[in-house]
């Protein structure tokens, strides 16, 4: 059985929705941004989608994906991953995206918000994921999901012992 959800027309549909609504937010704020793992990663660009009454009041999953892009310079995929963004806006349970470069290895990162961890499992397997996957060298995808457990203060997290900066 197929599922209709992730047929790219329909998502493009209800994207469009979403960005009429007034609910697609691309804050600039936090553009530049400096965030420390492993590596520095360099924030270049943010997505929120604003939550309806009926989405609960807080995330409840992080999805974090890895990986290097198989071609192209970093600058040309940074402008490549505008493409994907009306099949990420319009997937359940979808929050927001924070799109972050490795200063030192030029390794993509992207840290998503999902109002349920099933919503950010579900994730893996998307239409935006599998567009992804065939873009990126596949020893170097990784990804994890984590379930929101509080809010520390504005823009930090606690996931499972740990701190994360979105």
């Amino acid at each position: 059985m197929t599922d209709n959800s992730q047929i790219p027309p329909l998502l493009l549909a209800r994207a469009s929705g979403l960005l009429l609504s007034g609910r697609v937010r691309f804050p600039k704020n936090r553009l530049g941004e400096i965030v420390r793992e492993d590596e520095e990663f360099k924030i270049f660009r943010q997505v929120i989608l604003d939550p309806t009454g009926e989405q609960p009041g807080s995330p409840g999953a992080i999805f974090k994906v890895c990986f290097h892009f198989a071609r192209f310079s970093a600058k040309t995929n940074k402008t490549l991953s505008l493409t994907p963004i009306p099949f990420i806006l319009a997937q359940s349970g979808f929050r927001s995206k924070t799109w972050l470069l490795g200063q030192e290895t030029r390794l993509f990162q992207g840290l998503y918000e999902w109002n349920t961890v099933r919503d950010a499992e579900n994730y893996w397997t998307s239409f935006p994921m599998k567009l992804m996957k065939k873009r990126a060298v596949p020893s170097s995808l990784i990804y994890s999901i984590s379930e929101f457990l509080n809010q520390n203060q504005p823009g930090e997290i606690l996931l499972q012992g740990e701190t994360v900066i979105l």
